[in-house]
């Protein structure tokens, strides 16, 4: 998870190293994981995913995190890591793979437009 952290970081610039760290020990307990694609040793693209069961659509794959590190994008590392988590998404008899993407991510909204997601509903949140 060390090799992953500076490209998740790119995503989720909030997080110290140790939060990261944290965060994924607590969610893996609860079916969280990461997937990541590497050229040797570095790092070039990574995403969180949990896979469950709920009523609107029954068994699926949602991503909570997707990224490609910055100096490694529109080179096909994304497009590899979406495609495996979607065979995953199938080969597990899910139903659908879903995520969120924050309104201002446009480079990213246009990258899953192109690999066949779509916008069907919004995502409301109420902090505390």
């Amino acid at each position: 998870m060390s090799a992953v952290f500076p490209v998740m970081h790119e995503l989720r610039t909030e997080l110290t190293e140790d939060e990261f760290h944290a965060r994924y020990a607590a969610g893996h307990e609860r079916g969280y994981r990461v997937a990541a694609v590497f050229d040797g040793e570095d790092c070039r693209a990574a995403a969180g995913y949990r896979l469950f069961t709920n009523f609107v659509d029954g068994k699926h794959l949602y991503i909570d995190d997707l990224v490609t590190a910055e100096r490694w994008r529109s080179r096909g590392y994304g497009r590899l890591l979406n495609k495996y988590l979607v065979d995953l998404a199938r080969n597990e008899g899910c139903c659908a793979v879903k995520l969120d993407s924050s309104v201002r991510r446009a480079r990213a909204h246009k990258f899953y437009f192109r690999e066949g997601y779509e916008i069907t509903s919004f995502h409301f949140k109420r902090s505390f």
